[in-house]
């Protein structure tokens, strides 16, 4: 097989020649390796490699459904036993997994072969991927560009053809925002749908899931089925799926959808017009497949709902912070971390458990708001992100900015340091406002690859649905892959 045509070939593809002996899993991992040897130098989205290492455990692949596949972790939550896990922190830069993850070990269990960890900002708090430890990672579509964050190593290494599928996880948009910036698709299961843990039965209270991201649906489906789990000692809980998310891609849908749609920021700022364009255009492909598409309200207030997002990160990083001081034996500086980690644990040490339960009473407040809304609207509608991806360092805070951030917090009361987050975090979120409410509901939700620009970018619309309906989305998502409004490679140069 030829490098060109491995990295055409989704991981059910892959799956099927190796389990029928037509490529051996060695051969697959030798592409694999020499695809990343050739683009990683330019988009740095792997920041640990274990070549060596999988290539040997190619020579005794076990039955299960991806065996000999290979797939990428990224560098935060999906530990493998004695391998760096960073975070993205200079802090944790020599840092290894003692256990892997339960997320992992079901990875291994369907027979992934680990290739190595992807680039993520520090501790996945932004929705770009430019820690200072490994420096930015680089959209495939237009390298000036950044692939999205948390998850934009996985992004560029999954559009750049390293490897089919990669390990990502999404606590506020991490998988759907890199899956618009790069044509990827960008599925957000269920609250409670896949592993957590060992050690944690919730990430960032239930707001944040680990899954991956892949360049087909039917990927996305037969990763579902492998990784759906329930787990004892989980927080949070979903019945499994009576079925197979792969096998019924294709049965079809019971009856025309309702499905409501909108283009306003829920927070009020700017969305651009190739936003608005692209869920304009998926608007009438539905109602061209005989679906009932209209303009929506879901009446979720953005603001108080960003707000308490904000607060709950601040809360969980002095949380992490306290952790690490911990077992550094040693008081933490401002010179330890990066300016949105250390300005979020300043606020997290002012918050009151009082108003750390109120912010997470505003999550239901959302989620039941949502319900309501799905009892007329199967599905919700909306830009994925309100602009395609910044350019590298757009949305990264000067010396100068980060200096002014420290002098603003210092002195100032609780209430003053959360809107100096609000408007710290800003900037980013003018460009990604629609993906944190499926986190704080914990709803489903997909980034579907339907737009390009006139520069060349792709930008990706994102459907919602009622808890537990993943199945509702993948339909709806493989019907859209087989038809002409999907985008997908077409037009990222190391496809074409």
């Amino acid at each position: 097989m030829k490098q060109s045509e491995y990295i055409q070939l989704s991981a059910c593809e892959l799956s099927e020649l190796i389990s029928s002996r037509e490529v051996k899993a060695g051969e697959i991992a030798d592409l694999a390796i020499g695809r990343a040897k050739e683009v990683n130098a330019e988009l740095n989205a792997i920041v640990h490699e274990r070549f060596s290492k999988a290539l040997k455990e190619t020579e005794e692949i076990g039955e299960g459904r991806f065996a000999g596949v290979p797939i990428l972790l990224k560098n935060i939550s999906q530990a493998l036993a004695g391998e760096p896990l960073t975070s993205g922190s200079i802090l944790m830069k020599d840092a290894r997994s003692e256990a892997d993850s339960n997320y992992t070990k079901k990875l291994k269990e369907a027979g992934f072969v680990v290739m190595g960890h992807t680039n993520t900002p520090e501790f996945g708090l932004k929705n770009i991927t430019e820690p200072k430890l490994y420096g930015p990672s680089r959209n495939p579509w237009n390298q000036d560009f950044s692939p999205g964050g948390s998850s934009g190593g996985a992004a560029a290494a999954v559009a750049s053809g390293i490897v089919p599928v990669a390990g990502a996880s999404d606590g506020g948009g991490s998988i759907r925002i890199p899956a618009s910036f790069t044509g990827l698709v960008g599925l957000k299961p269920t609250r409670g749908r896949t592993p957590v843990g060992p050690g944690v039965g919730r990430q960032w209270q239930g707001a944040s899931i680990d899954f991956v991201l892949s360049r087909t649906v039917p990927d996305s489906a037969a990763l579902l089925d492998e990784l759906q789990v329930i787990e004892d000692a989980a927080a949070f809980q979903v019945p499994l799926y009576n079925g197979s998310y792969e096998e019924e891609l294709y049965t079809g849908l019971q009856k025309p959808l309702r499905i409501g749609f909108t283009v306003q920021s829920p927070v009020g700022t700017p969305v651009a017009s190739d936003a608005v364009e692209a869920v304009h255009k998926m608007a009438k492909w539905l109602e061209s497949e005989g679906h009932i598409v209209e303009e929506a309200d879901n009446h979720v207030d953005g603001y108080e709902l960003m707000r308490n997002y904000f607060l709950m990160n601040s809360g969980e990083m002095a949380g992490v912070v306290k952790e690490m001081e911990a077992a550094f034996g040693r008081k933490l500086q401002a010179q330890d971390m990066e300016i949105e980690s250390w300005i979020l644990n300043i606020a997290g040490q002012s918050v009151s458990a009082a108003e750390f339960t109120a912010s997470l009473a505003s999550w239901d407040k959302a989620a039941a708001h949502m319900a309501k809304f799905h009892e007329k609207y199967d599905l919700y509608l909306t830009p994925s992100t309100a602009y395609p991806a910044p350019k590298v360092g757009e949305l990264t805070h000067s010396r100068e900015s980060e200096d002014r951030l420290l002098e603003q917090m210092e002195g100032a009361s609780a209430a003053k340091q959360q809107e100096i987050i609000y408007d710290m975090f800003l900037p980013s979120l003018t460009v990604t406002p629609f993906t944190q409410l499926a986190n704080l509901t914990g709803q489903p939700a997909i980034s579907l690859p339907v737009h390009l620009t006139e520069a060349g970018l792709p930008l990706g619309v994102q459907l919602v649905a009622p808890k537990g309906r993943e199945d509702l989305l993948l339909k709806i998502s493989a019907l859209a892959e087989q038809s002409d409004i999907w985008q997908g490679m077409k037009g990222n140069p190391y496809f074409n």
